[in-house]
């Protein structure tokens, strides 16, 4: 086989961000094979986002599964590396800054075009692994789709391209202004009195959590805090936790709050209604801070460093670092996300057509044979010369 795209992804923010990306390609023709990672597997981490999303199964799934980063690398770029050998895409198109981004390696040693969506985003925070992940995808990507200008001018302090840098929005936008705001009147039947019941909640009396970051999860002084904060809250806080969260919880042996309802990772529609009719968020996660800020729900980030800052920029989202014990005060983060109930703020992060700029410049790009420009057989002959300037 050959030609075509790759798009290769692994978690379920990914398919979040990619579900129109996807749609688009094929409304357009544009040829691809989607290869799912595995580093999210089970049904309400996966399977129940493809069917919401309405995002056809992957074409391969490489079943990728492992304890430790390391070992989910090298287990990713072993299985990844015959796949594209035989594919031969044109390019393969990564997403975000996980360890399925590192599939990119892979890419690379066959020398097949990347492209990266959601580049040059930066913590400049190098104790975050997400932080080396996007650093590495981002130069070693022929392509980068940054989703603001801001993100743009990181990457070429760095020394990226401006050439091979896109600025194109940020496609979750795309994905609430079509699943969430297209479909108002679907949510409201979905929030019943019996929805919250099932959950022992009352609609707007209680908030919504996640946390699943290593940074808090794997040091239980940090674990410690991030329940101490939700114990503390004036309303119940469902926490819809990951399963290495709950399992940390009983590890470190801490003890759950009385006013803390611990739920198994839901689906996005659930996550959505429980979102929209809470007082706030409580989340380490980077999409689920921007679902909030675009939603106007005020959010609490635990989170030592973002790569979004945009959402303090425009007042939507309190910091709360769960590592820094000097700074612990659950009463001001509390206080100051009290403030913000009421209170709207602009969207920082696009105008909903972000899916559809990706989509259309990837296009353009294979009918015209740009990728083949990438490619280090349709080099110059002397290629440091020709860089030098001193031509051929």
């Amino acid at each position: 086989m050959s030609g075509g795209l790759a798009v290769v992804l692994g978690i379920r923010p990914d398919v979040i961000r990619a579900s129109l990306i996807l749609e688009f390609l094929r409304e357009r023709g544009v040829p691809y094979t989607f290869i799912w990672s595995g580093q999210h597997y089970s049904d309400n981490l996966k399977d129940v986002f493809f069917r919401q999303l309405r995002v056809p199964a992957p074409d391969i799934e490489l079943g990728i599964s492992a304890e430790h980063d390391a070992e989910l690398v090298g287990r990713l770029v072993i299985a990844l590396a015959p796949v594209l050998e035989w594919l031969r895409p044109e390019a393969a198109v990564f997403l975000g800054d996980t360890n399925t981004v590192m599939g990119c390696l892979a890419a690379a040693q066959l020398n097949i075009p990347v492209v990266h969506i959601e580049g040059c985003m930066r913590s400049y925070d190098w104790r975050m692994p997400e932080e080396k992940y996007r650093t590495i995808v981002d130069h070693l990507a022929d392509v980068i789709y940054a989703y603001l200008e801001e993100y743009k001018r990181q990457g070429e302090r760095e020394g990226l391209s401006p050439e091979r840098i896109v600025v194109t929005g940020n496609p979750i936008v795309d994905v609430l202004s079509r699943y969430y705001f297209g479909r108002r009147e679907h949510f409201e039947a979905v929030a019943s009195p019996g929805f919250f019941q099932a959950r022992g909640l009352r609609r707007h009396h209680y908030y919504l959590m996640t946390c699943h970051r290593r940074e808090n999860v794997q040091d239980r002084a940090a674990l410690a805090r991030v329940l101490a904060l939700a114990g503390a809250a004036d309303a119940p806080v469902y926490f819809a936790a990951s399963y290495r969260t709950q399992r940390m919880i009983k590890t470190f042996g801490l003890t759950l709050p009385e006013t803390v309802i611990l739920a198994d990772p839901i689906g996005y529609e659930e996550f959505l209604t429980l979102m929209t009719n809470s007082r706030g968020v409580f989340t380490d996660s980077g999409t689920v801070v921007e679902e909030a800020c675009i939603l106007q729900v005020p959010s609490v980030q635990m989170r030592r460093s973002t790569e979004r800052p945009q959402v303090y920029d425009v007042g939507a989202c309190v910091k709360f670092d769960p590592g820094d014990a000097a700074g612990f005060s659950v009463e001001a983060v509390l206080d100051r996300l009290t403030r913000l109930r009421g209170k709207t703020w602009p969207n920082p992060f696009g105008d909903g057509r972000a899916s559809e700029r990706i989509v259309d410049d990837l296009a353009a790009r294979l009918s015209s044979g740009r990728f083949a420009g990438h490619r280090p057989q349709d080099y110059p002959m002397d290629v440091s010369r020709a860089y030098r300037g001193d031509g051929l």
